[in-house]
């Protein structure tokens, strides 16, 4: 049995159906990822787990024990959420030794956690103040470091970072994922940004309307998207997709696998912008270019008015309204039938 196992799980709020029988395993010790659009249910499905809202239909297993019907404080989890809900009128220190001292919990055991936690955060020079006298990032530092001195079997991150700003953001995922390196804790992270899920998971879990719509390592999922949704949600900027009958010139690189009715799409790396015409390229107009420094962004217009995202390296001097041509890579090219379902085999770069 696996560590965590989540059986047909369903939830309902009035007459909506917001969870819609979850099935899922999660191993001791692997960081789960949740990501979807707001209101695919990853929150709401974060909170069945964690107690705070009644599973309506299906069971919930931790380490082989039934915790579908015990409260939040019997389910051996702490969560960490995004408002980092800390006691404005405690220290660090009370903030974070709290559920210990409810739990009677001998005082010189809970100095001893609250100092390991401490350390391991940086927050040794911090436990004598208070949460207004703290950044965003040590706040949130705080809310973990009081879930890590709880010692739980699971960790529950709901959008930690999005109260934060860009660099802290970055800073925090960091030690976010060397936390979880050092623990060996078993995690499951919520956000709705891709790339967080993309940097952090060990496995990332799709989710659409209160379903899964794929789960799997984010680089399988990059490559080997089970639909046009999974593959237009994770990457940055999406997938190109267009109807096949757009882009005959695109379907005829997938090999005949596209049906007419269906959909084709390549990754914006797998589109390159040239210098003059070559033979399979086609004629584009340039609508706007965002120069990274590290990457260029090419969005073109072709002649049947289909915009295409090109990805490369080079520094491209284009600017908008300028005619230039564009080549799409054999070999990378998914399709996708009407009803958005991947169809045929998968690109060569999948894995």
């Amino acid at each position: 049995m696996a560590y965590l196992q989540l059986n047909n799980i369903e939830k309902f709020f009035g007459g909506h159906h917001a969870i819609k029988g979850i099935d899922l395993e999660i191993e001791k010790g692997e960081f789960v990822v949740f990501v979807g659009p707001s209101g695919c249910g990853k929150s709401t499905l974060l909170r069945l787990i964690a107690g705070l809202e009644p599973i309506d239909k299906g069971s919930l297993h931790l380490d082989g024990r039934d915790i579908t019907a015990l409260p939040s404080s019997k389910r051996d989890l702490a969560m960490v959420f995004q408002s980092y809900a800390l006691y404005p009128h405690m220290t660090v220190f009370q903030n974070m030794s709290f559920a210990l001292k409810l739990a009677g919990v001998p005082p010189a055991e809970i100095r001893t956690k609250v100092d390991k936690a401490a350390a391991i955060l940086n927050l040794g020079d911090y436990l004598e103040r208070k949460p207004k006298e703290l950044s965003g990032g040590q706040r949130q530092r705080v809310a973990i470091g009081r879930a890590i001195v709880r010692d739980p079997k699971v960790f529950l991150f709901d959008e930690p970072l999005s109260n934060l700003d860009a660099a802290l953001r970055v800073q925090t995922r960091i030690e976010i994922a060397k936390l979880h390196r050092e623990l060996g804790a078993t995690t499951i992270y919520v956000t709705h940004d891709q790339v967080e899920a993309m940097t952090l998971a060990d496995r990332v879990v799709v989710l659409r309307d209160g379903q899964i719509e794929q789960h799997g390592s984010p680089l399988f999922l990059y490559d080997s998207p089970a639909n046009r949704f999974v593959a237009q949600f994770i990457g940055t900027p999406s997938m190109n997709v267009v109807p096949a009958a757009l882009l005959p010139r695109l379907a005829a690189l997938s090999g005949g696998l596209a049906p007419s009715d269906g959909f084709v799409g390549i990754r914006p790396e797998h589109v390159h912008v040239l210098d003059q015409a070559q033979p399979g390229s086609l004629p584009a107009t340039v609508d706007m270019v965002e120069s990274l420094g590290v990457e260029t962004l090419v969005y073109a217009r072709l002649e049947n008015n289909v915009q295409v995202v090109a990805r490369g390296s080079e520094r491209i001097a284009l600017q908008p309204g300028a005619r230039t041509h564009l080549a799409f890579e054999r070999g990378f090219v998914h399709h996708f039938d009407k009803s958005g379902s991947t169809c045929g085999m998968h690109p060569q770069g999948a894995r």
